[in-house]
């Protein structure tokens, strides 16, 4: 999209998904630019959301995290890529037993949905972005995988970006570390499947192309809604850069530097 149709395609759109690290703060630390966008969001009548790929925690804790960070939200407005496991599973597995590889917030989550969590002889593993992972969990999810049992992925991020500019194994590491041991790859549910595109139309109920999502990622944020009405707005303050979006595949709608160049066509 040229530079030009940037205003008229901005016009058009009703509701916004935001990333959240790399997007609307780095870190703990908030974007001096994000309080303004927000603002204008609600004073032009359009709709926010959050999503974050993040399966390691829950979703009162990004609620709380933004809470803290002066953003007050619906609990409808957090959305987590658990969620749309969840959801999947409630829809087309209900009943089945799970095993969960994954934080004790994860479980909860899990919990809170009513779902059937088992240790042992599941009928499907559901891998999770597990910072609480031991030997014991991963020879567990290795022996039902190996033996047939249906096997999903939450996210599929390699790394986990932490405090200063570091990165800690994510969820599609570990998926590669169960590959290694059973020859099986699974199916994953967060950005950038075709599940998390069909959960937030359903879930914010506008057409997808009065939907953009904004995020600092090519080949999450951004894959996501490629191939779609959905709009992707890439924010040059997280990982990608103008370099990588060059070489990739995967080319956003729109690139801006920050959400501040997205106040300013509001």
């Amino acid at each position: 999209m040229e530079v030009a149709n940037y205003q008229k395609k901005m016009d058009e759109l009703k509701c916004f998904i935001l990333d959240m690290d790399g997007t609307i703060y780095l870190g703990n630390e908030l974007f001096s630019f994000t309080p303004a966008f927000l603002d204008k969001l609600k004073e032009t009548g359009r709709e926010m959301y959050f999503f974050t790929n993040n399966s390691s925690k829950s979703q009162q804790a990004y609620i709380d995290k933004l809470n803290n960070m002066g953003i007050e939200i619906k609990p409808e407005q957090m959305m987590i890529s658990s969620h749309v496991m969840i959801q999947y599973l409630k829809e087309y597995y209900d009943g089945k037993s799970i095993y969960v590889v994954g934080t004790p917030s994860l479980i909860n989550e899990f919990k809170a949905f009513h779902m059937n969590l088992t240790e042992e002889n599941p009928e499907i593993v559901v891998l999770g972005f597990d910072t609480t992972l031991t030997y014991e969990k991963m020879a567990k999810a290795c022996h039902a995988i190996r033996h047939g049992c249906i096997y999903f992925g939450i996210n599929p991020d390699w790394n986990c970006p932490v405090e200063g500019g570091e990165f800690i194994p994510d969820c599609g590491s570990m998926a590669k570390m169960i590959e290694g041991s059973t020859g099986r790859w699974p199916e994953f549910f967060g950005k950038p499947s075709k599940h998390t595109l069909d959960y937030i139309v359903k879930e914010t109920g506008f057409q997808p192309k009065e939907i953009a999502i904004v995020g600092d990622r090519l080949y999450t944020d951004i894959a996501v809604a490629d191939g779609s009405e959905v709009t992707s707005i890439m924010v040059l303050t997280g990982e990608a850069t103008l370099e990588d979006v060059e070489h990739s595949d995967i080319k956003p709608d729109m690139i801006v530097n920050s959400l501040e160049d997205i106040t300013k066509m509001l």
